[in-house]
């Protein structure tokens, strides 16, 4: 397995290596000591949620804060997405950097983000299915929302129509709001360690 940083400190791509025989083909799609070496953090799964969603529903920009630095691995599973990583992290170098990346379950690549990642993805088929592994549990009134389509953050969706999204996604502040309100986690070098605000 290759393990990438990406653009943005603390996202990582993992791209597996294939076997293939008569049977079809099987790949490792993660392994704790790799990533923790990697990433300089453990990842222990805490807990593990599916979505699935038809052709063109936009889910996100989504970001946990509490705890600080939680983290989430990312596959599709069954279909394909437009996947999108945003640092919501303020005072963080690459605030409001984001990483688009198609992960199809035939590929079996997957994404980590830690904490202070904003996390959106586009599913391009129907029935796609998308995994999360997560380094803590769900905390109600914890979530981040930005607004996906925030012009702002100019995500580069490439829509031919208006995506389906969930009232309160469509409801989501954009990037600006969402600094004026406070609510957004702060970055703090040089470990890349979040502090509650």
């Amino acid at each position: 397995m290759r393990i990438d940083e990406t653009g943005i400190p603390g996202t990582y791509r993992l791209s597996p290596q294939r076997f293939e025989d008569e049977r079809g083909h099987f790949y490792e799609a993660a392994r704790h000591s790799e990533l923790t070496a990697a990433t300089g953090l453990p990842f222990e799964v805490r807990q593990v949620n599916n979505s699935v969603s038809r052709r063109g529903v936009l889910r996100g920009v989504h970001c946990n804060d509490v705890p600080a630095g939680a983290g989430k691995l990312v596959t599709c599973v069954r279909g394909s997405v437009l996947d999108v990583m945003v640092d919501l992290r303020q005072g963080s170098p690459s605030f409001g950097r984001y990483v688009v990346t198609r992960l199809d379950a035939e590929e079996g690549v997957a994404l980590y983000m830690s904490g202070g990642i904003g996390h959106a993805f586009l599913a391009l088929e129907d029935g796609t299915c998308v995994n999360y592994l997560l380094s803590a549990e769900y905390v109600p009134g914890a979530m981040v929302d930005i607004d996906a389509l925030d012009p702002e953050l100019g995500l580069p969706w490439e829509l031919v129509q208006p995506p389906v999204r969930s009232a309160k996604d469509a409801a989501a502040p954009s990037l600006a709001e969402a600094v004026a309100s406070g609510r957004l986690p702060l970055y703090a070098p040089p470990r890349g360690e979040l502090v509650q605000s």
